[in-house]
């Protein structure tokens, strides 16, 4: 193992960190360790064949991501609620969707160009050389909903999305897990920033709460999935 983790980081030019954080991530994703399962430094050490520094550095991230919750003696995985995420996906269609409300009612308030136009022609660059399929596309994801709600110039809204984006993004990362659907994601962005530059605001409104609530589905879907393979008791 120890020789398979050194090749890894060394063929993608990684920290043994980032390689044994993308190895447990996409098990605890996956449902390959089950709820209740311990994970131990020492343990993890030993599997990996590695010292406890990069396991210690990847747990802690693990912990950040909130995929992983300390224990008494090491770490476990963190089960999900699906009322909570419905009820956290409601307050950010509300956020989002209130940022368009405001500029769609009010004549006062409009949209700055000038972020709208930096970010679109990011999305454009990503849409030629789109990444590879990975959940940590969630924080691009993120920055993009967060531009598009500052550009309407309130805030405390913004504020209170980034709050909410800290809690949801451990499961909106199985959004990225599925075939296309960052390059999906991408065509979506590109749709709703133009609208929005169109100045067609209802288009946008439409656009923006029909992604939202396609990749609840999807974290729904994919959530579910896993707290089933998580549950099963372990051989």
């Amino acid at each position: 193992m120890s020789t398979r983790i050194a090749t890894l980081a060394d063929a993608a030019g990684k920290p043994l960190r980032d390689v044994v954080y993308a190895a447990l991530r996409s098990e605890l994703m996956n449902g390959d360790i089950k709820f209740g399962e311990r994970l131990t430094e020492p343990k993890l050490s030993a599997r990996f064949g590695i010292s406890r520094t990069p396991v210690r550095e990847a747990l802690t991230v693990l912990c950040s991501d909130g995929l992983l919750q300390r224990e008494e003696y090491g770490f476990s995985p963190v089960r999900p609620s699906i009322p909570l995420i419905r009820d956290l996906y409601e307050l950010r269609i509300t956020l989002e969707l209130g940022g368009l409300q405001r500029a769609m009612t009010n004549p006062a308030v409009t949209h700055d160009r000038e972020l709208l136009e930096c970010e679109r022609a990011a999305w454009l660059e990503l849409r030629a050389d789109p990444p590879e399929q990975e959940p940590g596309f969630v924080v691009r994801d993120e920055e993009f909903h967060v531009t598009l709600l500052t550009a309407a110039g309130n805030t405390e809204m913004v504020r209170a999305l980034k709050a909410v984006n800290s809690r949801i993004r451990h499961v909106r990362m199985y959004d990225f897990m599925v075939n296309n659907r960052i390059e999906t994601t991408i065509a979506e962005h590109l749709g709703i920033l133009d609208a929005v530059l169109a100045d067609d605001l209802p288009l946008a409104y439409r656009l923006l709460h029909t992604h939202i609530g396609e990749s609840l589905d999807v974290v729904l879907e994919r959530v579910t999935r896993a707290i089933a393979a998580m549950s099963l008791a372990t051989d």
